[in-house]
């Protein structure tokens, strides 16, 4: 009997990557979706039997297809993958009715495991799969990143003892002198901290920018047991130590899927370490054309907030392709 099976994920990277998880012998009729809005739409037209749900996308995101599915009782049996592998996201998602919680990149001996322990998966003869789209680079990007920057929500997660909203990556190629107009104009804000930390290694290099709101200063210190009222000193510690722990585990996260060796330089605060005019000059040779990634992260119910920019340089993007395709198989 063949079962109606529904990917929804806004990356056609992370769709194609759960194809090739499925068990082959699962006699499946594959639909897929891009958000929330497109996946509600496919269940009541009876296309989602087993609904295999992304959390983090634009528009209307996972959650708000479980809420949904329960308020509307939808006929669909949920399993979640995500790159958010923060405990309270799995524990959200399961209160809201989802069978199980995978976390990406998904493998098959988990998606078995799982359709065996609901009773979903019936081995048949071996069943047709197919790829959803071709490799599409900058998408895969975003999934590499999306899946880095879960694992830092965690440990940030874990430090804060909060939850952390996970952003939606974007990535976009930028011309260095719309970069400098960017930085320079920021750099003047007195609303904003600004903490830069270059990366090399395996022929990728760049630097991640951290644009921290200075209004979520007070919630930083109380989160991290320093009171509400930090002085100077203690501001540029909390902002290094927040942006090492981000940086360190989102490039960390890149590498292992990459298979890169990356070395990190130690976090700058502009303005104080360092002025935006002495960072673009350092940098004017390399930054031509850049791949950019930009992320927002916040603390949940805090006004903690951080815009986060990853660039790397326009030499880096044959290797990043090269490997990019690989993992995509």
């Amino acid at each position: 009997m063949t079962t109606p099976v529904l990917i929804c994920d806004d990356s056609s990277f992370a769709r194609n990557q759960i194809v090739r998880a499925l068990p082959q012998d699962w006699d499946v009729a594959l639909s897929f979706a891009g958000d929330g809005g497109e996946a509600l739409a496919a269940i009541k037209a009876g296309k989602a039997d087993v609904l295999f749900l992304d959390l983090n996308m634009p528009g209307i995101d996972g959650y708000g297809v479980l809420e949904a599915i329960r308020r509307e009782d939808l006929p669909t049996l949920t399993i979640v993958v995500s790159g958010d592998v923060q405990p309270e996201a799995r524990a959200r998602v399961l209160k809201l009715g989802a069978l199980d919680f995978v976390t990406k990149p998904v493998g098959t001996d988990e998606i078995v495991a799982i359709l065996r322990k609901f009773g979903i998966h019936h081995p048949a003869s071996a069943a047709t799969r197919r790829v959803e789209a071709r490799f599409d680079e900058f998408d895969s990007y975003k999934e590499i990143i999306n899946v880095a920057m879960g694992r830092a929500a965690d440990l940030l997660a874990r430090l804060l003892k909060a939850f952390v909203v996970m952003p939606v990556p974007r990535v976009t190629l930028l011309e260095g002198s719309e970069l400098r107009m960017l930085l320079e104009a920021a750099a003047g804000r007195d609303d904003l901290s600004i903490i830069c930390q270059g990366f090399v290694g395996s022929g990728v290099a760049g630097e991640i920018l951290v644009f921290f709101e200075n209004s979520g200063f007070a919630d930083l210190a109380e989160l991290m047991h320093q009171g509400r009222h930090p002085d100077e000193a203690q501001r540029i510690e909390l902002l290094s130590d927040v942006s090492s722990l981000l940086n360190g585990a989102c490039l960390k996260g890149v590498a292992e899927q990459l298979d890169l060796y990356l070395n990190m330089s130690a976090p700058l605060v502009l303005g104080r370490h360092t002025r935006a005019a002495d960072l673009v000059r350092r940098n004017a040779a390399r930054w031509k054309r850049l791949l950019t990634v930009e992320m927002q992260c916040r603390i949940e119910h805090r006004e903690v907030a951080a815009d986060l920019l990853m660039l790397f340089t326009e030499d880096s993007l044959a290797p990043l392709r090269h490997r990019a395709q690989l993992l995509a198989g």
